[in-house]
This record gives C-alpha cells, sequence and structure tokens, in this order.
C-alpha cells in the first residue's frame, strides 16, 4: 500500500504514550466511525470530501489522505464523479458478517461471544504469562474503576472502565494479533452494549465488576490456569445476560398493542 504523500507533515495528536500519530490516521479513525455511526451498508456513498471534513472536524488535505488510506484498505471505493462509497464486502471472508452484524439478533450475539470465548481466554492466558508492571497496573485500575461505576450504577462508566480493562488484557498478551483481533470484537460489542447493557440491573454491573478484580489479580499473580478459567465465567456469564435482555425486550416488542 502507497503511503500519503508526506511532503508537508501532516498535524499530529498525542497517543498518551509519548508518542504521536500522523492526522490522516486520526481521520481515517474518524470516518469508519462515522461510517458504523451513521450504519451505512456496502455500497453507500459518504458525504463529499468537503462535508466529510466538516464531519470529522479535520482539514480536507488530511481527510484526502485518509480517503486514499481506506481506499487502498478496501474499506472505502472512490470513484472519479462520482463520489466516495463504502466499499462492497470481498475476500477476506470475514468482512461480510463484521459488516452485516446486527447487535439485536440473537443468535449472532451467540456468534460473538463463543468468538469472544476463545479469543479472550487465550489472551487472558498470554496476558498472565507476558504482562509487564505496568501492564498489570492498566487492567488492575480499569477493574477498580469498573467496580466504582457498577456501586454508583453509572452504565456509562462501567462500559468505558470494561473497555479499559479488555482493551488492556488484550495488549498484555503481547501479541498484536490478539490486541487488534480483541479490538475488532469489542467494536462489535459496542453495537451490543446499546441493546443488551442498557437494561442490565446494577447487580449484575457488581458481578461483572467483581470477576473483573478477580481476573486482574490472576494476571498479576501469573496464574495463566485460573486466568483462563475466570475470563471463561465472566464472558459466558455476560453473554447470558445480553441474551436474557435481548430476549426480554424482543418479547415486549411482540406483545406490543398494535
Amino acid at each position: 500500500m502507497a503511503l500519503p504523500d508526506q511532503s508537508s507533515p501532516a498535524p499530529q495528536q498525542s497517543t498518551g504514550d509519548g508518542g504521536y500519530r500522523p492526522g490522516y490516521e486520526i481521520a481515517a479513525e474518524l470516518i469508519l466511525e462515522y461510517i458504523v455511526r451513521e450504519q451505512l451498508p456496502p455500497g453507500a456513498r459518504l458525504p463529499t470530501e468537503k462535508d466529510l471534513a466538516d464531519e470529522v472536524r479535520m482539514s480536507r488535505t488530511v481527510v484526502r489522505e485518509a480517503v486514499k488510506i481506506l481506499s487502498a484498505l478496501g474499506r472505502l471505493s472512490v470513484q472519479k464523479g462520482r463520489g466516495i462509497y463504502v466499499a462492497e464486502p470481498d475476500a477476506p471472508p470475514w468482512r461480510e458478517p463484521f459488516s452485516q452484524f446486527l447487535p439485536a439478533d440473537v443468535h449472532q450475539v451467540e456468534e460473538l461471544f463463543e468468538f469472544r470465548l476463545h479469543v479472550e481466554t487465550i489472551a487472558a492466558q498470554l496476558a498472565a504469562q507476558r504482562a509487564a508492571p505496568a501492564q498489570v497496573k492498566v487492567i488492575r485500575e480499569a477493574a477498580k474503576q469498573s467496580a466504582q461505576a457498577a456501586e454508583r450504577s453509572d452504565i456509562e462508566a462501567f462500559t468505558q472502565a470494561d473497555e479499559d480493562f479488555h482493551g488492556g488484557i488484550g495488549a498484555a498478551a503481547a501479541n498484536k494479533f490478539f490486541a487488534s483481533t480483541v479490538e475488532s470484537v469489542r467494536q462489535l460489542q459496542r453495537q451490543v452494549s446499546a441493546i443488551g447493557l442498557a437494561g442490565v440491573a446494577g447487580g449484575s454491573l457488581t458481578a461483572a465488576a467483581d470477576q473483573h478484580q478477580a481476573i486482574a489479580e490472576a494476571i498479576a499473580s501469573g496464574d495463566e490456569a485460573l486466568a483462563t478459567t475466570l475470563m471463561a465465567e465472566h464472558i459466558d456469564t455476560t453473554k447470558r445476560q445480553f441474551e436474557q435482555e435481548i430476549r426480554r425486550r424482543l418479547l415486549a416488542n411482540d406483545t406490543r398493542p398494535a
């Protein structure tokens, strides 16, 4: 893939760890978030370059470079004289199920959690083997934040802490493929959360937070078997909560007066 012309420096943003990201990378991420937020299907037309720049609040030059990257990656299709479109899925085969994922479909949610079970239990095992002290600190802090949010029944804060917790474990696995896969799965999980987690009682949040803290301590102590077992239990518990909530909402819709 050809990189954008870097004859003039692109805007940069701190990553929080002392590094910086080029502006076109940030713009590319924001464009993808816009596609998900607007639920644009493959083949859908995006706004003009100018309007897209306004939408992501970045310059047209940076957005143009971001579009080039996303086009080279097969995420966008730029048709001269016609506009910018969400690319039609092609190989590899995982693109289509990801782009067509329905967060209110119980069967698809079951498939998502089945995938999470395999990916995140291994990630937890590797994290117990490889986590650096700073990474353990991040995981413990996220678990602590989730417990505090659960005490307040603050679903928004809990969701953010949950993101940080699972993302921290993915990073601590010290394998970029696991880290990126966990993040990809979490993107789908965010869509399910808007349906599944919103109606779950605070007690369920407390149970999940307790599991977070137990997993964090297993990773901190280097106990691979325990970390794996606890993560499997955590995902299974979360899966059952989400499925129950989705079914409850579907039933409510079915019994709603015409």
